[in-house]
């Protein structure tokens, strides 16, 4: 069974990370940034721990483990979400974007004291830029954002660090994944909100060509890379299917009973919009076994039902 770490664990991914993980490992260490509202629900979770520490503390945490009476040893396999700024204006602050690289740096150092055979770091598709075709680990990388830039770095760090201390290392590509406990102010998130309310909607003509991943696929494709990985690898996580942009909405109309106007082009695409994304999984499917389970129109309904509780 062992016991697994994980950061940045209240976003959708991680929360379902943390389940997944509790499916086969006898303890779970939640690493979460400090007075996070959202990790209330993670306390509850049997044979979950939680500890709080923002990125920066990371060199710290061992003795923070000894003040709350946590065993700072005996782990088996490190998962790393946490990141600073992964949306909005502070993803161009390249300040605070270096210092997730030198987070990411932190985390394998205290992954290796922990006793860690495995780093299992979460990367973008944003490392790619605006790449043209199906994306795969081969694909050229040229980020355009300092986010992208720092996770690309994060990925080639971490691993030559995980070299240097004898773990193995694993980096996944994650592309976009939608489910419960996203943000709110996500495409998918926003529009089921808004359809369930019957509210006006606003969005972009969404001739996209996009990947959607449900959340617990997602969290199950990043713990199956971190169990059955090869060492070293990359690994891409998306459905490995595409569809227009237009289309997921509209299937969210429908489950929602939206009677409204979809107010598809009532705003312009942003700078430097990528317009096709999908991922390739054969890799992840050769070496795990991984499949994704659950259905866009599965997902959604998932997501509308977990809206719905939330107002009750």
């Amino acid at each position: 069974m062992g016991r697994a770490v994980i950061t940045g664990a209240t976003g959708a991914i991680g929360h379902a990370l943390v389940s997944e993980a509790l499916k086969y490992h006898e303890e779970v260490l939640v690493i979460v940034r400090r007075n996070s509202q959202r990790a209330e629900g993670l306390k509850q979770m049997k044979r979950c721990r939680v500890l709080e520490a923002d990125l920066f503390e990371y060199p710290h945490i061992p003795e923070l483990m000894e003040m709350q009476g946590l065993e700072g040893t005996g782990y088996d396999i490190f998962f790393h979400l946490a990141w600073m700024a992964p949306f909005g204006a502070d993803r161009n602050n390249l300040d605070l974007q270096l210092a997730n690289v030198q987070a990411a740096l932190d985390a394998v150092r205290l992954a290796h004291k922990m006793g860690c055979r495995t780093f299992v770091g979460t990367g973008s598709q944003a490392e790619y830029g605006q790449p043209e075709g199906v994306l795969s680990p081969d694909t050229p990388a040229y980020p355009e954002t300092g986010y992208g830039i720092s996770k690309l770095c994060a990925g080639q760090m971490t691993r030559l660090l995980c070299e240097q201390m004898e773990m193995q290392h694993i980096w996944t590509r994650i592309l976009s994944v939608y489910g419960p406990y996203d943000r709110k102010e996500t495409l998918i998130s926003t529009a089921v909100i808004n359809m369930l309310e019957n509210k006006d909607t606003i969005f972009t003509p969404c001739n996209q060509n996009w990947d959607y991943l449900y959340s617990e696929d997602a969290a199950r494709a990043i713990y199956m890379a971190g169990e059955k990985g090869k060492n070293g690898a990359v690994y891409m996580i998306g459905s490995g299917e595409t569809r227009k942009l237009s289309e997921y909405i509209e299937v969210i109309a429908e489950l929602t009973g939206y009677t409204k106007k979809i107010g598809f082009g009532r705003r312009a695409y942003n700078d430097k919009q990528v317009m096709y994304l999908k991922a390739d999984i054969s890799g992840l499917k050769r070496d795990t076994g991984f499949v994704p389970a659950v259905s866009f129109e599965e997902g959604a309904a998932r997501l509308i039902d977990f809206y719905r509780r939330q107002t009750v």
